[in-house]
């Protein structure tokens, strides 16, 4: 397949590399030539300089042979304008944008991207995304990471285990035989920045970072199993009345049984931010003054959510937060070397928009019967959804029979409505949905397992 991905910041260089590292033939445009030589530098890519807008510039990115543009440029005219060029004059067949104003994504003004208007088959808000996770988040504070597959029924979480973890060096093997009830299976395990997945032998250590796929009626039960417990997130304190934090606050105060109140330092968006919200009560200061946060009541709350622009903002208030009496702090954070020291500041968990509408679009790009991806830390591997089809290698076979990548493990599988914790013995059937973990460099194997020849159409 051939993409144009416009952007080559941090997120267009991140699609770029995933799709890369796939196979695809990938043509990166950016304005700025330094990011253009960065990523072709490092990538096995194309690099064209250039506004992403232009026709001239498409044209030398050879869009008329395209077969998809991401636009993922900072600009959020700059990609409906590239998503129109290429739709109007090169006939790519597949654009996606990332548009980040809320007015654009209005529900009163949705004609806009009708296919005779402005024609983006798909857009990406990293504001909704991370709205959303963070919900996610709150419902599973004790988690590192949460994601939801097969329509909810079935989550895949991330817990860094302490050393007061009970099953602290006990084979993964004796675990299942332990917990034989428990719908929960480790994927994999990340130890001093190297990931792998799980085999029944390995066994944990304190400071361990586990994936795991878990029933979601058996997500309490699996997070106690390790050690560690949720808190029931109802009283919120919002730092920061961007996009982020308002679209998180409407989605707070549509939930019953869950309060907010909101710190902004900027008084004009403060006042923004009362005249926009119906139930919650901002105030206009710093985050980081300890009068400001004992006026939000961060003592008697159950979580920081830190949404600010300035990451060291986000996580020193989530800091001084926990030591006011806080239990839980969770701060967005673009920067993934403040994964090392978060922790230690006493930050529960970070959100870092930019791996979100990553995952979001490597969604919509997948080839096959793959039906929802999520990206973990850096890429370094992915959680797939995908269904069997007929012509699938692997349709008829027993789990113990087929040869996965190395590098790759069933999560679980729903067949016939149901839920299956899949074993050796597990027929894979055709129509069923698969849930797969898989390393960086297995993943293009695992994606062809689920590819539709063209006989099948």
């Amino acid at each position: 397949m051939k993409v144009i991905v416009c952007g080559a910041g941090q997120v267009g260089s991140q699609i770029a590399r995933h799709l890369a590292d796939e196979g695809n033939a990938v043509t990166v445009i950016d304005n700025n030539a330094q990011l253009v030589r960065n990523v072709t530098d490092s990538l096995d890519v194309t690099g064209v300089t250039g506004f992403a807008s232009h026709p001239d510039v498409l044209a030398r990115a050879d869009a008329r042979d395209a077969d998809m543009l991401i636009a993922a440029t900072w600009m959020d005219e700059v990609n409906m304008v590239a998503c129109q060029v290429a739709h109007s004059v090169f006939d790519v067949p597949t654009k996606i944008a990332r548009v980040r104003t809320e007015s654009y994504l209005d529900a009163e003004w949705s004609d806009l991207f009708r296919r005779d208007h402005l024609p983006i088959d798909v857009i990406i808000s990293p504001e909704a995304e991370v709205s959303k996770l963070t919900i996610r988040r709150l419902a599973a504070t004790a988690a590192s990471e949460i994601e939801p597959f097969l329509g909810g029924e079935v989550e895949f979480i991330g817990l860094k285990l302490d050393e007061d973890c009970p099953v602290i060096n006990t084979p993964l093997r004796q675990l299942s035989e332990l917990f034989s009830t428990l719908r929960t299976i480790v994927v994999a395990v990340r130890r001093e920045d190297r990931v792998w997945v799980t085999h029944g032998d390995d066994q944990l250590l304190p400071g361990d970072e586990i994936y795991l796929v878990a029933a979601r009626a058996d997500r309490n039960r699996t997070i106690n199993i390790f050690g560690r417990e949720n808190v029931d997130a109802k009283r919120i304190v919002i730092v920061g009345a961007g996009n982020v934090g308002l679209r998180l606050a409407r989605e707070i105060e549509g939930r019953p049984g869950m309060r907010c109140k909101m710190v902004e330092r900027d008084l004009v968006q403060a006042e923004f931010a009362a005249d926009n919200l119906e139930r919650t009560i901002v105030l206009n200061g710093n985050a980081l003054s300890v009068d400001i946060l004992d006026e939000a009541g961060i003592a008697d709350a159950d979580a920081i959510v830190a949404l600010t622009d300035d990451d060291s903002t986000n996580l020193l208030s989530c800091t001084l937060a926990g030591q006011l009496g806080c239990p839980i702090a969770i701060a967005l954070s673009n920067n993934p070397t403040f994964d090392r020291i978060a922790k230690p500041l006493g930050v529960n968990a970070l959100i870092n928009p930019r791996t979100t509408t990553v995952s979001t679009i490597l969604r919509h790009v997948r080839r096959g019967r793959v039906r929802a991806v999520y990206s973990i830390g850096r890429g370094e591997g992915e959680v797939i959804e995908a269904q069997v089809m007929a012509t699938s290698p692997i349709a008829g076979k027993r789990v113990r029979d087929v040869n996965f990548p190395g590098g790759s493990i069933i999560g679980a599988m729903q067949s016939e409505g149901k839920l299956v914790m899949p074993h050796g013995d597990t027929v894979i059937r055709v129509g069923d949905v698969m849930v797969m973990f898989a390393v960086r460099e297995v993943l293009s194997q695992v994606e062809q397992m689920f590819r539709v020849s063209p006989e099948f159409f």
